[in-house]
């Protein structure tokens, strides 16, 4: 096992260095000038010329991103150019919210698509397929951002059963964080239902037909130790990749569901940080956001070996 966590990190390391490359490079492209912005109305050339000075923007690209680089690996992520807060600490502050809310909605989405997905396999050509199908289908058509509307308008403003918006702290209240997760939980994992239920239905379709589930079968086992024990442990394993790279993209993808239920997450952050050309802040919600991703993959092999040791020698 630490082989191959070895041999991921001689791997990621380089990635690494390619995406702050790339995070670095896109971010001069972007058009505005936040200096002008943080020096006022008058926007004073002496001023102008201090922050310039302050932020290191008169030396060459490529000395920049070395010394930005080399606050990164010290773990200096910069200054915000709007609040002048490190911008390490505003991420610590409003990552776990949009954490809390991935993990709900990735709840929501096992919980559904999983056991529909295997259900759909195992009734594969009958109504009950057709019909699971067609509920995944409308999960993945209908937008989240019309779904959050409308359960705010029936749930909260009709039947007054849950907060319509606001976030609070489980720290604070855990029933009212509860109550404030559930609707845009529901609202992410109900689109990630239909993916995972998709996969999962196509993962146990080629499972079933393999030659060990009919010598299960042919062993007198019961149809439900054939499928969790024999057929489901063998079809997780895409199941897991994709669900690792689902819960990477609800870090940075949850901006609509948490602006219209008002949650202080990741995505209101670097949505913020884009209008105001705040762009340490921009770089560095990028940059965590794909380390995320690389430790979501690394994540997904280790997995695979606890799901499956026979995968160890082929890692």
């Amino acid at each position: 096992m630490i082989e191959i966590v070895f041999r991921r990190c001689v791997v990621v390391l380089p990635t690494l260095l390619i995406v702050s490359m790339l995070v670095f490079g896109m971010q001069k492209l972007l058009p505005g000038d936040p200096i002008l912005t943080m020096a006022g109305e008058d926007r004073d050339p002496a001023t102008i010329a201090y922050l310039q000075e302050k932020y290191r923007l008169n030396d060459p690209i490529p000395v920049q991103y070395v010394a930005w680089l080399g606050q990164i690996l010290r773990g200096d992520l910069g200054i915000s150019l709007r609040t002048e807060q490190p911008v390490l600490g505003l991420i610590v502050q409003k990552l776990p919210v949009t954490i809390q809310l991935a993990a709900f909605a990735m709840i929501v989405a096992f919980l559904i698509g999983v056991p529909a997905g295997i259900i759909s396999a195992i009734r594969k050509g009958t109504a009950v397929d057709y019909g699971i199908n067609v509920v995944a289908l409308s999960g993945l058509s209908i937008p989240n951002f019309w779904l959050g509307i409308m359960l705010i308008l029936l749930v909260s403003v009709q039947w007054q059963l849950l907060p319509a918006s606001g976030y609070t702290s489980p720290f604070e209240n855990i029933g009212q964080n509860l109550r404030t997760m559930v609707m845009p939980a529901f609202v992410l994992g109900t689109g990630l239902a239909g993916v995972l239920m998709r996969h999962t239905r196509s993962a146990m379709l080629g499972v079933l037909r393999s030659d060990y589930v009919r010598t299960a079968r042919a062993k007198g086992l019961s149809e439900k130790t054939v499928i969790l024990r024999h057929a489901l442990k063998n079809a997780l394993v895409p199941i897991i990749t994709l669900s690792t790279l689902l819960f990477g993209e609800l870090l940075a993808g949850a901006v609509l569901t948490e602006q219209i239920f008002t949650i202080p997450g990741f995505g209101k952050l670097i949505v913020d940080a884009v209008f105001t050309r705040d762009y340490a802040v921009v770089q560095g919600v990028v940059l965590c956001t794909a380390v995320g991703f690389i430790l979501m993959n690394l994540v997904a092999d280790l997995l695979y070996i606890v799901v499956n040791p026979r995968l160890r020698d082929a890692a």
